[in-house]
């Protein structure tokens, strides 16, 4: 076994350890740092299949931005860990089914003969000159248009429905029409008094 090899194993075990903390810890804020972690481990076993791209787009904007905001928001909200830890037990066995049909699942269509990796061993070495981003650009505007294409229907209608719930009329809430905002004549929100200068004795 190389020295690639361990890597890969050390950074793999890595990866699922922290992807089972993320649904098994009770704190909230945990989970999302375990969630950072791995995304960190799989960045690096990216950077070992010669996706620099993917890598480091995973890390700057997954854990640059994401995840800080999903930190930011987990913390300022009042989170009774009390309620999130009463049935744990009772849902137990039906947790347990829905993960063995969800890996069964997985293990079907994301199976190494679907990506032809049952043939390659390891990746083919390129040259110096040779960009993964452009050959990414080429394969996902050609091959794979159409499902990119519609997962961006798919995250537009996701921040419409998100912009939909947070604008949404609340009672006692002050509201102006933005019409008769621009409507608004100095006359009516400033008015000058002349004034007689007077001195102090």
């Amino acid at each position: 076994m190389g020295f690639e090899a361990i890597i890969f194993y050390v950074f793999s075990a890595i990866l699922v350890f922290a992807a089972g903390m993320v649904i098994s810890v009770r704190n909230p804020v945990f989970a999302v740092l375990f969630l950072v972690l791995a995304f960190f481990t799989s960045a690096i076993i990216w950077v070992m299949l010669e996706a620099e791209f993917l890598a480091l787009t995973l890390v700057l904007v997954y854990v640059g931005a994401v995840m800080v905001l999903f930190l930011f928001v987990v913390m300022m909200l009042d989170i009774n860990l009390a309620v999130l830890k009463e049935g744990f037990a009772r849902y137990l066995p039906v947790g347990l089914i829905v993960a063995i049909i969800m890996i069964a699942q997985l293990a079907v269509v994301v199976g190494p003969e679907q990506f032809g990796l049952d043939k390659v061993a390891s990746p083919v070495p390129r040259g110096a000159d040779y960009s993964n981003t452009e050959e990414l650009g080429r394969v996902l505007y050609t091959v794979y248009v159409y499902p990119f294409e519609i997962a961006s229907v798919i995250l537009l209608v996701a921040i419409i429905a998100a912009i939909a719930l947070t604008l949404r009329k609340r009672k006692n809430k002050s509201f102006m029409p933005s019409e008769q905002q621009v409507a608004v004549r100095r006359e009516d929100r400033l008015r000058v008094v002349n004034m007689k200068s007077e001195k102090r004795q």
